[in-house]
Parts: structure tokens; sequence; C-alpha cells
């Protein structure tokens, strides 16, 4: 009977569904999150918990074929993309059973899937490092808010904790809704309540000190007033600057609000 193991949406998670696949010796085999996983009549569901000890060891066992293949297997489990974990076991499998010792062979379509997948993330990482605008709270920590489209927070880490390692900073992704906060020391996985949401997107009066939102109004009248009509190129303004990262850019605030 074909199984498909269900497991928390976590990278720690996927890993120990491998490792149960392995440990039970089982061929036909699927693993999904439990946030795309559907019921089937005919297929046997088994709900694999988080083992850390056993995702470890998944994790070292690959590192020590290949640290390459490490890199594009999280790349590609952050895309989020439907049924990539199983284009990940696929890949995991022929490193384990040392089919790729030399090197990864992108002509298997499942693994080239991987690859792209792993591209995309990473450049969607570096326009969060360089997309990401901050806003001073009232308790001086530095608040910035990110919808990307593939889950690069975990990317985005050593960036910003090498950039602004004086400050503390609070990263929030608002489509994945969690966040990463800097306390000067660790970084810290953080969920924000309903209510917590709401004060700071419904009254940033009462969140931001009142010198940062002057400066983002006069950031905003500085951009337009210094803005050349005559010298606007939007097809070139837009291949660097895409129009879905605008709302995270003060100077393009005014722009967003006509």
């Amino acid at each position: 009977m074909f199984k498909i193991l269900v497991y928390d949406g976590s990278f720690e998670g996927f890993l120990s569904c491998v490792f149960y696949s392995y440990e039970y010796g089982l061929d036909n085999v699927s693993i999904e999150s439990n946030n795309t996983s559907t019921n089937n009549f005919f297929d046997e569901i088994v709900e694999v918990a988080t083992n850390e000890e056993h995702s470890d060891r998944v994790w070292k066992g690959i590192g020590k074929r290949s640290k390459t293949a490490r890199t594009l297997l999280y790349k590609a489990f952050l895309s989020e993309a439907y049924g990539v974990e199983n284009d990940m076991l696929f890949f995991i499998q022929q490193i384990l059973q040392d089919k790729m010792k030399d090197a990864i062979d992108f002509s298997e379509p499942r693994i080239l899937n991987l690859s792209k997948l792993a591209k995309m993330v990473g450049r969607e990482k570096h326009r969060m490092d360089a997309f990401v605008r901050f806003r001073q709270t009232k308790d001086n920590v530095y608040f910035a808010t990110i919808e990307p489209d593939f889950n690069t927070l975990p990317l985005n880490i050593a960036h910003f904790k090498g950039r602004y390692a004086d400050q503390k900073w609070f990263i929030y992704d608002i489509k994945r809704n969690y966040g990463i906060f800097y306390n000067l020391e660790t970084v810290e996985i953080v969920s924000l309540e309903m209510v917590e949401k709401s004060i700071i997107f419904d009254s940033p009066d009462s969140v931001f000190t009142l010198s940062e939102l002057e400066f983002q109004q006069l950031w905003s009248t500085y951009f337009e007033s210094t803005n050349i009509k005559a010298r606007i190129n939007n097809k070139l303004h837009t291949r660097h600057v895409p129009k879905r990262y605008w709302k995270y850019l003060s100077e393009k605030s005014v722009i967003l609000k006509k």
C-alpha cells in the first residue's frame, strides 16, 4: 500500500520523514506537509512527529557526502513549492546511495527542478536584503515587514545580524505570520498576536516615534520633488526594482497612495 508521510511543515519535520522512510524500508512513499496533505481512501496516512535526533542524523549524512547538496535542498525547501518534498526525497536517496559522489546530476528532471527553485529562492533572498526598510519604534527597536514570494527569512538572518549588529531589529513576514527578532545577542523566531498586529498596522502613531514618522514623510516628499518626470524610464526602473517591492520603500509611499 502507498504511504503518505505527513509532517508539521518544518524542515526538521521533513527530515524526520526521510529518516522514517529509511527506518521502515519504505519504497512507495510520499511526503506531504500537514498544510497541503489531502486524504485518499486508498492510501495510508502516517503522521510523523518531528524528531531532532533523527533529522540531525539525516542532515549530517547528507553533509558528509555533499555540502552543495545540503544548500540546494534547504533553499528548495524554502520555496514552499507544491510537491517539492518528493523531489527532495529522491535527491537525498541518490546522495545517500553515493550515486552522486563526484557531481550532482542536473540532467535528472527532478534535481534540475530543485536547482531552479533554489536559484529563485536565492534571488528573492538578495532582494529582501536590499529592499527591507526599517522604522524605529518607541521601544527603540527597528521594525520592518516583508511579504516575499518564498520563505526567505531564515536566509536573511546572517545578512542583517552582520550589518545591524549594534541595534535591536525585528523583521516580520506578513504572509507567513512569523518574524525574526535580534536582541543584540541572539535571533529569535517570533509570532505576533492579532491585537499586536492590529496596533502596528492600524495605529502607527502609537508604535513608531514621531521623528520616524516625520522622516518617512520627509523622504517621500524629497523623492517626489527631485524626481524629474521627463527623464523617467519606467521600463528600466521596474526591471531593477519590481513594483511588488515598492511597498517596502519609503520613497515610494507617495506614489502608492495616489
